[in-house]
C-alpha cells in the first residue's frame, strides 16, 4: 500500500503570480491534459508546479532527468533480494498508479529513447505499458504529466520529438517584471525592500549580457541566494559577486563588467 501523504506539499509554497498561469494550469488540469512548462533557469517553473500540487491538494513526484537516466529509471524494475527477484516500480508508474503529478523537470536532458515512454500516458490511452512485468497500468483519474525545460539550451541534440511536443499543451515562464521579482526576493528572505530592488538591477544588467558572452542571464534563485548571503551578514558587493557573477561565468572581461555594475548600484 503506497502512502499517498508522503507526496502530498504540506505548507504552502511561495508563489506569486504575474499572469494568468494559475487559470491556464487549473483549467489544464481539470481537463487532465499534459503539461509542458518553458522558461529560463532559476525562473520559477519548478515552485509553480509545487505552488499548484498544494493548491489542487494532489500528490506530486518529481524527476530531475539527467543523460543517463534511462526508461528503467521511470518505469521500475526487477530487483534481487532475499527472496529472489521483486519488481519495484519507478516514479512515472507510481504517480500514475496513485493519481500524483508526475513532473518531470529538464525533460531535454534525458534521452529522446528514453523520453518516449511517456506518449502512452499523454493521449486518449492514458496507459503504460511495464513490457518487462506484462502489464499495463491505467492512469489513475487524478494523474497528470507536466514536463519542464529550458529553450535556451536547445540544440538539435537536446530537443523534445514534435512527436512528444504535440501530446502537451505550453505554458512560457520568463522573470518577473523588476518590482515583482524585487518583492519575490524580498518575501523569500526578509531582506529589506531597497536592497531587493538594487539585486534586480545587477540581474537585469547580466540578463542584458545573454548572447553577448553569458548564456544564461542572472536568475530569480540566484537574487535570492545573494539576498540570503546579505541577510546573514556578509557585505552586500561581496554577496552579489560571490552569487551572481562567480557562479555564472569564468570569462575575466564579463567579471569585470559586472563587478563594475554592482559597485555602481551598491555605490
Amino acid at each position: 500500500m503506497i502512502d499517498i501523504e508522503q507526496y502530498k506539499i504540506t505548507e504552502e509554497p511561495f508563489y506569486q503570480p504575474y499572469g494568468n498561469e494559475v487559470a491556464q494550469y487549473e483549467s489544464a488540469y481539470a481537463s487532465r491534459l499534459p503539461v509542458m512548462v518553458k522558461g529560463p533557469t532559476g525562473c520559477g517553473k519548478s515552485r509553480f508546479i509545487e505552488y499548484m500540487a498544494w493548491r489542487l491538494g494532489k500528490p506530486i513526484i518529481t524527476v530531475a532527468c539527467n543523460e543517463d537516466m534511462t526508461a528503467a529509471d521511470l518505469v521500475g524494475r526487477y530487483l534481487l533480494d532475499a527472496d529472489g527477484t521483486r519488481w519495484l516500480d519507478g516514479p512515472l508508474t507510481t504517480a500514475a498508479r496513485i493519481g500524483a503529478i508526475c513532473y518531470l523537470d529538464e525533460v531535454v536532458e534525458a534521452r529522446q529513447d528514453t523520453t518516449v515512454v511517456i506518449h502512452p500516458l499523454t493521449d486518449h490511452r492514458r496507459t503504460l505499458p511495464l513490457d518487462k512485468k506484462g502489464e499495463v497500468v491505467k492512469a489513475h483519474p487524478d494523474f497528470q504529466l507536466v514536463i519542464s525545460y529550458n529553450p535556451g539550451y536547445q540544440s538539435l541534440m537536446k530537443d523534445l520529438k514534435q512527436s512528444t511536443k504535440q501530446r502537451f499543451v505550453g505554458m512560457d515562464f520568463d522573470y518577473a517584471p523588476a518590482d515583482l521579482e524585487a518583492r519575490i526576493v524580498a518575501e523569500e528572505t526578509g531582506i529589506d525592500s531597497d536592497t531587493a530592488h538594487k539585486l534586480v538591477k545587477v540581474g537585469e544588467a547580466a540578463r542584458n549580457l545573454k548572447g553577448h558572452g553569458l548564456d544564461e542571464g542572472i536568475s530569480t534563485r540566484l537574487l535570492v541566494y545573494a539576498a540570503s548571503l546579505m541577510k546573514n551578514s556578509l557585505d552586500a558587493p561581496d554577496a552579489a559577486r560571490m552569487a551572481l557573477v562567480r557562479s555564472i561565468t569564468d570569462d575575466a572581461d564579463i567579471r569585470d563588467t559586472l563587478d563594475k555594475a554592482i559597485d555602481a548600484v551598491f555605490g
